[in-house]
């Protein structure tokens, strides 16, 4: 009976510092709003550029609307990422979580839903406005939110990983961006495979299924890849 009062207790006192350490990154996020809003108004602004540039034929849009916006996607979470530990290193605390009692894992893994709730979620919310003015096939709506609800929070799982490693390195974006593009590729790849195939009523459950695979080991491996990785830059 002890033994099971403690593994509660263990268990109840990892998931406080999971919540504990998500409404933290909350928090400082919205006492500084400009960092939170500046990847979706990028976002906004990358895509309502493209009709402009090349023109308002809804033939043309309609082809490349899913590559303009996953790579829209793509970019804007990838300018959020330089600073998901960098504020932590600065102030000493994530020495604090590397020599805490709980696992490094629950830490990684609640800043990374943080950065999901703070990026990836507002662009999913507005996607489908902007869809409407790059004249995205009504039949591929909900390809196109199934893809950005599977394939932002791997964005944000793989993105954690090459912060965690420039997290060090002053001025680093430019090599996190040489270290997560290429790994963003297969999210890129199968997401927009997935819209196109939808927009000629195909059934799309592979590109999906890919999809949802790489969802799962991102966010079952991303976690202690980061914890590792925190620990080799700080050294």
């Amino acid at each position: 009976m002890t033994n099971a009062s403690n593994r509660q207790a263990g268990a109840l006192s990892y998931r406080q510092a999971f919540m504990l350490t998500l409404k933290r990154d909350l928090i400082i996020a919205f006492r500084h709003k400009d960092e939170m809003i500046n990847p979706l108004l990028f976002f906004i602004i990358v895509i309502t550029l493209f009709p402009l540039g090349i023109g308002p034929q809804p033939n043309t849009l309609a082809k490349i609307a899913p590559g303009i916006i996953w790579v829209s996607a793509l970019l804007a979470t990838l300018l959020s990422l330089d600073r998901l530990f960098k504020a932590d290193h600065s102030d000493g605390s994530l020495e604090q979580m590397l020599i805490s009692p709980q696992p490094l894992f629950i830490f990684t893994l609640a800043k990374i839903c943080a950065h999901w709730l703070l990026t990836g979620l507002p662009l999913i919310l507005i996607a489908p406005l902007l869809a409407v003015l790059l004249h995205l096939p009504e039949q591929s709506y909900s390809a196109l939110m199934l893809t950005l609800l599977l394939g932002t929070p791997v964005l944000s799982f793989i993105g954690a990983i090459g912060a965690a490693l420039t997290v060090g390195i002053k001025k680093g974006g430019v090599l996190l961006s040489l270290i997560v593009l290429p790994l963003y590729i297969p999210v890129l790849i199968f997401a927009t495979s997935a819209i196109d195939t939808a927009s000629l009523s195909l059934p799309y459950n592979g590109q999906l299924a890919i999809i949802a695979a790489l969802f799962f080991g991102s966010l079952t491996l991303a976690p202690f890849a980061v914890g590792a990785a925190l620990k080799v830059s700080t050294n």
